[in-house]
């Protein structure tokens, strides 16, 4: 649990203050409204927020733990086990502090009549809304170990695709940091060398040679300026990031991308047909699978686009026709949608998209990483070779004086 500190105003329009514990911010912010307060300020309370489970080598919960544990319990139900039961064994048996706290939580809540899903939405840090309906839509058509299953199958899914973005993104960025690394050492390191031996030859240097040597006594002399430069751009760019216009534009960018773009708009047709498939599998309404979806899509420009499907089918309109006028799923992906509705297999016709989709995953990773490769040696070839190059001119230019 973490201390919150807040400031409110009531309904006859006093401020007040006070202290509250939560989980999260978001459950603090819902407990406070529920009082009928309008909520001014909302702070973590000093220490409030300090989490000791680091001491033993875990503080969070990963997406492995969750599949195993979402999987044994629905093994347990799909047995007769009872849910207190299970959820007592499964909390004796976690090794995850954190993990084993909220299902302590978990279970008191439902040994004292609530609903599991219930429970599980105190806990928003580790059961997600899409996790939360899923379980609500299980108990209430009696399928709570098949939904408990597909859960686990969805954590599976989402968590492998994760792994090929992050596959496809760790290693350029390792390969290009290397490549700045070795250039700002030849720059900033080397090339002085060469300066304080060219000094000794009285003669004028060659223009590229000096052009490098005043980029490097600029670097060694100002380096602190550009550092100052650099931590100012990534700040200011963190703070457009955090407004709603700055988050929707640099989304909207990264699905236009040239390189990353077709990359991270795959993932996303994947991730959206994926979990509204098992949304509605699960018997999950399609209006609060649609805001589900929207709340996990991960890139505000997707978000808006299924806020405007789901308000498109409130009024009326089906699916496919605003998937299509959103401009960011494919024709392909509409029509499978419009024979779906049709046909009344929906979910099989998503779970098709996002099977297909995450095969384009897998084809593009392994066309960047080819891509990217190559582009990286050749960057270093040339700008190394340039150096090298600018540093011997003085020396050739001498050889070819003392040849005469």
């Amino acid at each position: 649990m973490m201390k919150f500190t807040y400031t409110a105003r009531d309904q006859s329009g006093h401020t007040v203050k006070g202290n509250i514990e939560a989980n999260d911010k978001k459950q603090a912010m819902d407990t406070i409204r529920a009082k009928n307060l309008m909520l001014l300020r909302l702070e973590v309370a000093k220490g409030g927020g300090l989490n000791l489970s680091f001491l033993s080598g875990k503080s969070r919960v990963t997406m492995d733990e969750l599949v195993v544990f979402f999987r044994q319990l629905a093994t347990m139900i799909d047995s007769g086990i009872p849910i207190v039961a299970s959820l007592d064994i499964l909390k004796d048996q976690s090794e995850n502090p954190t993990l084993k706290g909220v299902l302590t939580d978990v279970r008191d809540g439902v040994n004292t009549g609530a609903s599991l899903s219930d429970a599980m939405m105190k806990h928003t840090n580790v059961f997600s809304s899409l996790f939360v309906n899923m379980v609500k839509a299980g108990e209430s058509s009696g399928t709570l170990d098949a939904i408990l299953d597909r859960i686990a199958a969805y954590i599976e899914k989402t968590s492998a695709l994760q792994a090929k973005i992050k596959s496809a993104l760790v290693y350029p960025a390792v390969v290009s940091g290397m490549a700045v690394v070795i250039t700002l050492v030849l720059i900033i390191k080397v090339i002085p060398v060469f300066k304080d031996i060219f000094s000794g030859f009285g003669a004028k240097l060659p223009t590229p040679t000096q052009i490098l040597i005043n980029i490097s006594d600029f670097m060694r002399g100002y380096i602190w300026l550009m550092g100052i430069i650099v931590a100012a751009i990534v700040a200011l760019a963190k703070w457009y990031y955090s407004t709603p216009k700055g988050k929707l534009t640099i989304d909207g960018l990264k699905l236009k991308a040239p390189v990353f773009g077709p990359l991270m708009n795959k993932v996303a047709i994947s991730k959206f047909t994926r979990t509204l498939s098992t949304l509605v599998k699960s018997g999950v309404p399609i209006l609060a699978a649609l805001e589900i979806v929207a709340k996990t899509a991960g890139n505000t420009a997707v978000e808006l686009a299924i806020n405007n499907v789901r308000d498109s089918v409130r009024d009326g309109e089906s699916i496919a026709a605003p998937l299509e006028r959103s401009g960011i799923f494919p024709s392909m992906v509409t029509r499978m949608v419009a024979v779906g509705e049709k046909s009344g297999q929906l979910e099989k016709m998503l779970t098709k998209i996002a099977d297909f989709y995450d095969a384009q995953v897998d084809t593009a990773v392994d066309g960047l990483t080819s891509l990217i490769e190559p582009f990286i040696i050749a960057f270093l070839g040339i700008v190394i070779g340039t150096i090298v190059m600018c540093m011997f001119l003085p020396i050739f230019q001498i050889t070819s004086v003392v040849n005469v």
